[in-house]
């Protein structure tokens, strides 16, 4: 249950860090009650104000909560493998603030009660913030188009078939028409289906494994269709979890061409290649699938010169009993909440992005996408926060992390960048207690 916001809170001696602003600078901020309502360089140099409680974050970077913008929460209808609540402890571990839900749930999030329950059963819960999308077609069929209408008024953020593509394209065409006569978002994965019926990615690797490989063009090839749609139809598209060099590729001449296409990737798709699969490691096997050093490369290049808009977790939970199987039968996915913020801050810590321009990618920037009030560090807005050291390191262990499942192809990594503490409207939630 929602525990009610504390009344004025004092958060001293901080980094504040907003990509939004460009603020970088030692200060201060304030919140009362839900709301942030004073931040600046320098705030509370002679102390905290008379009847504030004080959280002194000690010099560690105080920045927007980080915005996901595609988690599979699993509820309704497979709450043994996640649930809002698992999935609010791990996120609010990490630093997340709001979640966005993909519509693959069971009963699929197809019509207006089911988006209205996800946001009753978040609120009831009080943890990180859940939105959703709602299913493009109905139930994630690929033929007929959903009420599409009558879900974003149910308030739905944007429309997908989560992880199946809309694979015809008359179908698809008759989507972005309907989505750009009423601005609307489509999130598509890019994955050709007669293509990927492997389980790993198609090259050597897969070939000296005896496994039946994914090629490249399964990406290539449906993102270069859907281009083609949405010139013809002026509509909002966004590619999930780009993961070739020609994908992003596709994605920076689209942009250069003036079509209206975003993009995000995955820690996932930056961080670890397809080595990460060694010897049938079910944790690394991932959709779309971990790619050669070429791809990761290209894809670090892509967050680097802005081609790539977002990064998202993509959190995809998956039990023992779908993981812990010979690798032609595993579940396809990996959990992320936990790992999202210190595997995005490898991207500082290598050089490819300054620490503003890496938080941008996981707070402002899916905020904006998607039209929530979240991702900025101003006063008035909600006060979602989170404080963390960004050089502490440690170690992923799957079997600690928060989620229900522990299906990280993380685990046993070193990383750097520790959550100390998550406010959601002015609560903190983590660590579990303090609010």
């Amino acid at each position: 249950m929602a525990i009610d916001a504390p009344g004025r809170v004092a958060y001293v001696n901080a980094r504040l860090l907003d990509p939004a602003s460009g603020l970088d600078a030692m200060g201060g901020l304030l919140t009362e009650g839900e709301h942030i309502v004073h931040l600046a360089p320098g705030l509370f140099a002679d102390g905290a104000p008379v009847g504030a409680r004080v959280v002194d974050c000690g010099g560690a970077c105080l920045a927007p909560g980080l915005v996901d913008m595609r988690t599979q929460l699993r509820e309704p209808g497979q709450e043994h493998k996640e649930s809002f609540k698992s999935a609010g402890r791990a996120a609010a571990a990490g630093g997340v603030t709001s979640m966005v839900g993909l519509p693959n749930t069971n009963p699929v999030i197809d019509d207006e009660a089911a988006v209205e329950f996800v946001a009753r059963r978040a609120r009831l819960i009080g943890l990180a913030k859940v939105f959703t999308t709602a299913a493009a077609t109905k139930g994630l069929e690929g033929q007929e188009l959903a009420e599409i209408g009558l879900l974003r008024e149910a308030g739905a953020l944007a429309f997908t078939d989560g992880i199946k593509a809309i694979a015809d394209a008359q179908v698809m065409r008759r989507l972005l028409d309907y989505a750009a006569s009423h601005d609307l978002l489509v999130i598509q994965h890019p994955e050709e289906p007669t293509l990927a019926t492997g389980v790993m990615n198609s090259g050597e690797m897969a070939t000296r494994l005896g496994l039946r490989g994914i090629p490249r063009e399964a990406e290539i090839i449906m993102l270069e269709r859907d281009m083609r749609l949405v010139g013809m139809t002026g509509a909002r598209y966004h590619a999930a979890h780009v993961s070739t060099a020609d994908g992003v590729d596709i994605i920076r001449k689209a942009k250069a061409a003036g079509l209206r296409v975003t993009c995000d990737t995955a820690p996932f798709y930056f961080a670890l290649n397809e080595l990460e699969v060694g010897d049938y490691r079910t944790f690394a096997k991932l959709s779309p699938p971990l790619r050669g050093e070429a791809d990761r490369q290209a894809v670090v290049e892509g967050l680097a010169d802005g081609t790539i808009d977002v990064i998202a977790s993509d959190h995809c939970p998956q039990d023992a009993d779908t993981k812990r199987l010979p690798y032609n039968l595993a579940a396809f996915g990996g959990i992320g909440l936990e790992t999202l913020l210190p595997v995005t801050l490898r991207l500082v810590q290598h050089g490819h992005l300054s620490l503003l321009g890496a938080l941008d990618l996981v707070t402002r920037a899916p905020a904006d996408l998607l039209g929530l009030e979240a991702g900025r560090l101003r006063t008035g807005v909600p006060a979602d926060l989170v404080i963390f050291d960004p050089d502490a390191p440690w170690k992923v262990v799957a079997d600690t992390m928060r989620s229900k499942s522990k299906n990280s192809p993380f685990d046993g990594h070193l990383v750097q960048g520790k959550v100390i503490r998550t406010v959601v409207d002015g609560r903190a939630v983590f660590p579990e207690g303090t609010a």
